[in-house]
């Protein structure tokens, strides 16, 4: 018979009776017991803190600070009812106290009489912080003190950023009235800055008008010392004009006569010269020319004398130089050439040139004084001639007799003049000096005016100064204050509510969970599924043989009577995982990532625990079930199902890679929640050696076991 025949073999002994068929429905259902109803009772503990009893004492007194009414006992005591974190029960200290010690509550939190004024402390001049009181009791429970701790953590840093909350909002709201203060100041000081620059124009201006008139008046102070001056050297004038008009007076009547002799001697001459230029005119022309010509080009030549002496010195050097490398190239190598003789002729001829050319350079050199004094002279001889090269010389010469027949006669009249002129001088002399008096009374007044103009404006100056400095320092007050009035926060209620926010609570956590559970029996899942399954194997194998006892009398192969035991078994776990499932998923509401792949990594964790439990049963008999049951309880501590490996003892940290739930947690874990699968693949591998190792070795016991020996018919312990 194969080894299904010989499994249904098997399991048909539990068709003959009530009892069997209850006992097979019973294995079916055994791993709900820990599977589902475990999972049921924790599937959501911090769903239902609500339910538990919490004394809450609020002491805490109501203060008043600034107008303002502060109960922060009372607030936190109404958020924490309405939140309903805790079952809260508010009652008296000593009835808290009570009730914790007998475990009536599990815990009491307590607000003291002073929080209010503490949270209100914190813009004082001593500062405290507020503090509540919690009290737990262990006894009651563990759990809840430690669920307890964390949960008020997270009510004091809510408490504590609420707290802070207020307490940057006022900050921020003294920076809003510190900056509309400051902004007033500011503009204060630019209207002060404003009226001192007004000030200071006006200050400026009436010093420039100072200043101006302080000008006007040296001005007219210096023009008075002037006139003064004048007025006094007019008298001292007239009074020599006075006399110079007598003695014009007595010179004009000289002159007078000397223009009457000058008359006499010219008319005569002129009878006799006046024919002579008017009969040859143009011979006196031509002779002028030539005069002029003549001493004009001698002029030119004697100026470029000099420079003509040096240029016929450097030729003759020159060409002396020429003549001497002639001779050199024709003459050297054969001074007795056809040519040689005439070459050192013209030669010696050319440096006696040189000689002539340099004496006489030297001698006109020395002369350029004089040949430039002889130039000016032939100059000016020519200057003189040109005028007697223009025709009508005979007209000019009669003009010049016909204006001193004038001049004779104008003498004459100044001779009377200047007798009027005497008397005249006379009068101006004595008018002068009453001028000269009156200029100096007005003078000594008008240095007073300038005196007292250049105290006011030396004054004006000051005050301009003064208001110039009072303008700047307004303005730089101005500009400091706009400046601080800039870097001062101003905020409005929306912005001071997210920056107080933000101070109040400044790091936030940005908790991002990858795969996540969505609740705590989610978590825990993978950790009791495998526990039911094996306590499935567990139960299967003390109902069904290991090994049936018919099939190794009938001489079946071993591997035959090795499948012939587990497969049953095997079936039966799958019948387990189905139904644990339905009632997870249908029940419990258990969300599966990768459904099938629960579904197929949950049957090769049935085919392996019922085949490792199946070779401890056949292998080691009775003892077998407690070996079982001791290597559940090394897996269950081993695994990581509930706090990480990590955290436990090394011993448990050395035996979880070889123990097969290890891998059945992991992979469940990333296909109950999703993640990584290298885990999945991973399990499924170890999990089919351990299924086939554990085959092979039930294999091995089934042959040894179809030898009978005294033992085994008679053995030491039965279960």
């Amino acid at each position: 018979m194969r080894g299904p025949g010989l499994a249904r073999l098997e399991l048909r002994r539990f068709s003959r009776g009530r009892l069997p068929r209850a006992a097979l429905v019973a294995l079916l259902l055994l791993p709900l017991l820990y599977g589902a109803l475990y999972l049921w009772s924790f599937w959501n503990p911090y769903g239902h803190l609500d339910r538990l009893p919490v004394a809450l004492v609020n002491q805490d007194r109501a203060v008043t600070v600034k107008g303002q009414r502060i109960d922060a006992g009372k607030d936190l005591s109404d958020e924490l009812r309405k939140r309903q974190i805790f079952g809260w029960d508010v009652v008296g200290p000593e009835q808290a106290a009570a009730g914790v010690a007998s475990g009536r509550y599990y815990l009491s939190l307590t607000i003291p009489a002073d929080f209010s004024a503490d949270i209100a402390s914190s813009d004082s001049d001593r500062p405290a912080a507020g503090e509540l009181q919690v009290q737990t009791n262990d006894s009651n429970n563990y759990i809840v003190g430690q669920i307890s701790r964390s949960v008020f953590d997270e009510i004091r840093a809510a408490t504590s950023a609420k707290a802070s909350n207020g307490f940057y909002d006022q900050v921020f709201v003294g920076f809003s009235d510190l900056h509309d203060q400051t902004l007033r100041a500011a503009e204060g000081a630019d209207r002060l800055t404003s009226g001192a620059r007004q000030s200071a124009q006006g200050a400026g201006q009436l010093a420039d008008g100072a200043a101006g008139a302080r000008s006007g008046a040296q001005q007219l102070a210096a023009g008075l010392d002037q006139a003064t001056r004048g007025s006094s050297a007019l008298a001292h004038g007239l009074g020599t004009l006075d006399q110079g008009a007598g003695q014009l007076a007595s010179g004009a009547r000289q002159a007078a006569v000397g223009t009457q002799q000058l008359a006499d001697a010219v008319n005569p001459v002129a009878a006799d010269l006046s024919p002579l230029l008017h009969e040859h005119p143009e011979l006196i022309s031509q002779s002028a020319t030539l005069v002029a010509t003549g001493a004009q080009q001698i002029a030119d030549n004697l100026g470029r004398l000099p420079a003509a002496s040096r240029q016929a010195l450097a030729a003759a050097k020159d060409a002396a130089g020429q003549l001497d490398t002639l001779d050199a190239q024709q003459c050297g190598t054969d001074p007795a050439g056809p040519d040689c003789a005439r070459l050192h002729a013209a030669d010696q001829a050319a440096h006696q040139v040189v000689t002539v050319a340099t004496q006489l350079d030297a001698t006109v050199q020395q002369l350029s004084p004089q040949l430039t004094a002889l130039a000016a002279d032939a100059g000016r001889v020519a200057a003189l001639a040109r005028p007697l090269e223009r025709p009508g010389l005979a007209q000019s010469f009669d003009a010049a007799v016909a204006q001193v027949n004038q001049l004779n006669r104008g003498v004459r009249q100044l001779a009377g003049g200047a007798d009027a002129l005497r008397q005249g001088t006379g009068q101006a002399v004595s008018s002068a000096g009453t001028l000269s008096n009156g200029l100096a009374t007005l003078d000594t007044g008008a240095h007073s005016l300038s005196g007292g103009l250049y105290r006011l404006s030396d004054g004006a100056q000051q005050l301009d100064s003064g208001l110039g400095t009072l303008a700047d320092g307004s303005g730089q007050l101005a500009g400091g204050l706009h400046t601080g009035a800039a870097g001062i926060p101003d905020y409005d209620a929306a912005q001071r509510d997210a920056r107080a926010t933000a101070m109040s609570d400044p790091v936030q956590l940005a908790k991002d969970t990858l795969n996540a559970a969505p609740g705590y029996g989610t978590g825990l899942a993978p950790y009791f599924i495998p526990l039911a399954l094996w306590v499935g194997a567990m139960v299967g194998y003390m109902l069904l043989r290991p090994l049936s006892n018919r099939v190794l009398s009938a001489n079946t192969p071993a591997w035959r009577a090795a499948l012939a035991g587990w497969l049953p078994v095997a079936g039966v776990g799958l019948l387990q995982a189905a139904a644990l499932l339905a009632v997870l998923c249908g029940g419990l509401g258990l969300r599966l990532s990768h459904a099938a792949g629960v579904c197929g990594f949950l049957a090769l964790t049935v085919l392996c625990f019922s085949a490792v439990v199946q070779w401890l049963n056949a292998r080691f008999g009775p003892a077998g079930r407690l070996l079982a049951l001791a290597l559940l309880m090394l897996q269950l501590t081993s695994a990581g199902g509930t706090y990480p490996v990590e955290t436990s003892p090394d011993f448990f940290g050395a035996i979880h890679p070889y123990l097969p739930m290890s891998y059945v947690v992991a992979g469940l874990r990333r296909l109950i929640s999703g993640g990584d699968p290298t885990a999945v693949w991973t399990g499924s591998a170890v999990l089919l050696a351990f299924t086939l190792g554990a085959l092979a070795l039930t294999t091995l016991t089934a042959r040894r076991r179809q030898l009978w020996t005294v033992t085994r018919l008679h053995p030491e312990l039965t279960l």
